[in-house]
């Protein structure tokens, strides 16, 4: 073999591991089918073809990594929200749409319950240092609008203030919007039998039951009333400078690849222009010795 055709070889072996994670986290999914075949649930409506949803999901991917070098040049401020109930696919999407990113560049935040200090600030407070700068995108998975889902249902919060907070939130997010972030909002929308398959998944498989919770449990008792919350969120938090967009989410692959076009949509971007980039040779010194690692230092190599 020649050394080109070597050096074709590990490129292509280079590109198809940079994929292997996305194959890992489709394998992870099909572990919904072993389930279905279990008897736990009927199969699904048919879904979109995996050659097809590969594809598609790597020119989106690329497509975001366009985007983001847009966001980065132009200094431009991004908030995109994922709310939805439990098992939705929130945090699906959000790894699909980080997955090739750099981290320095768009980054998650996913905050956890409030602490007894956090609970006694202005309501926003806690959520206002995740904010982005120029050049960067915030994903919040969960965001301000826990008030008017968890919070409300649960009884954490009390009708004074969640009325406060469907006063305070328009004009927060048009604060927000003036001083130029883009803001985009998303709610991930499931059926009930979804959700109730989706935990029955979680339940028997023992590499997702920490996605599990207390409160995951009381969200099946409380369906109706998340309903009921959810509708009055969207109608009065619906706004012409902060919409919302309703994810159609009980197809996984599917709501992925939506949601990321929609995003794409939302935020006009182009190429930009980029000096050519030459790897410099490397500095040679004769009197250049390489110490040796001590074997204990190594990592036993078991495979």
């Amino acid at each position: 073999m020649s050394n080109e055709q070597a050096y074709l070889d590990r490129i292509r072996a280079e590109i198809a591991d940079s994929f292997d994670e996305e194959l890992e986290m489709q394998l992870e999914d099909d572990r919904l089918d072993e389930l279905v075949s279990d008897g736990m649930a009927e199969p699904g409506p048919e879904t979109v073809d995996r050659k097809v949803y590969f594809r598609e999901l790597f020119r989106l991917q690329h497509e975001l990594v366009r985007l983001q070098d847009w966001v980065q040049h132009n200094k431009l401020k991004v908030v995109v929200l994922f709310e939805g109930r439990d098992s939705a696919g929130k945090g699906g999407a959000i790894k699909r749409v980080t997955q090739r990113l750099n981290p320095r560049v768009c980054r998650t935040v996913a905050l956890p319950a409030p602490t007894e200090r956090e609970k006694n600030q202005w309501y926003f407070q806690r959520y206002v240092p995740h904010l982005p700068t120029a050049g960067e995108m915030v994903l919040f998975d969960r965001s301000w609008y826990n008030r008017a889902g968890v919070e409300r249902v649960m009884g954490f919060c009390t009708p004074e203030e969640l009325e406060e907070f469907f006063r305070t939130v328009p004009e927060f997010e048009r604060m927000l919007v003036r001083s130029g972030i883009i803001l985009v909002k998303y709610w991930f929308s499931i059926t009930d039998e979804e959700q109730e398959f989706r935990f029955k998944m979680r339940i028997h498989d023992p590499l997702k039951q920490w996605k599990l919770s207390p409160m995951d449990m009381e969200s099946r008792v409380h369906w109706e009333e998340y309903t009921k919350a959810k509708e009055e969120m969207l109608a009065r938090t619906h706004t012409p400078e902060a919409p919302w967009w309703v994810v159609q989410a009980v197809d996984k692959k599917k709501a992925r690849l939506n949601c990321i076009a929609h995003l794409l949509s939302q935020i006009p971007y182009e190429d930009v222009p980029k000096a050519d980039v030459e790897l410099p040779g490397r500095v040679r010194h004769d009197d250049y010795i390489r110490s040796p690692v001590p074997p204990e230092l190594y990592v036993p190599e078991i495979y």
